[in-house]
């Protein structure tokens, strides 16, 4: 995850998102697990990141069901069609290739299954997307693979997602998505 991963401000959009999750729930890119705490009495999670060392400090801070384990989204050890839903916030800025971690993330959605998402992402506004660009080599350098620029919504789309709701925060900059598995 990138340092951006913690935002404070944030915290009602991810309550607001992760309010109708439910069964069993794969997070992925959960880092210290800022989201542990939203997730309704009734989820089942598992709660996943790249980084072993970020996860073991991951505190689940209620009293779910939740299980902590070190995964890549590239490569999820999970089967086909298990999941009613899966959880990302602020994670596809830094997966290398985010279209194949969508793919992942689809093959272990059960058909119907939702997957709830909030990234930051390249603006709609031209000279905002503009500095974002000039920004992205440095940013990714010093974010530790973070992407200023990424088109979530065309990644969605070509890993076969359709959008259910989007809603657009910051001048394009933030977006908060549930996508559906066809």
């Amino acid at each position: 995850m990138c340092r951006t991963g913690y935002v404070p401000f944030i915290g009602n959009w991810r309550s607001n998102l992760l309010r109708e999750v439910r069964g069993l729930v794969l997070e992925v890119g959960a880092g210290r697990g800022p989201n542990l705490a939203h997730y309704p009495a009734e989820s089942r999670v598992i709660a996943t990141e790249f980084n072993a060392e970020s996860i073991v400090l991951a505190k689940p801070r209620s009293n779910l069901h939740i299980r902590l384990a070190s995964a890549d989204i590239e490569h999820l050890a999970f089967p086909d069609n298990v999941f009613d839903a899966v959880v990302a916030t602020l994670v596809f800025c830094s997966v290398e290739r985010p279209v194949v971690g969508f793919q992942e993330v689809r093959r272990v959605l059960k058909p119907g299954g939702q997957l709830h998402l909030i990234e930051h992402v390249r603006s709609h506004h031209g000279w905002l997307a503009h500095w974002q660009d000039r920004l992205n080599v440095r940013w990714r350098v010093w974010a530790e693979g973070c992407n200023l620029n990424r088109d979530t919504e065309a990644n969605l789309r070509a890993a076969q997602f359709e959008i259910a709701s989007l809603r657009v925060n910051y001048y394009g900059l933030i977006k908060t998505m549930v996508a559906c598995k066809s």
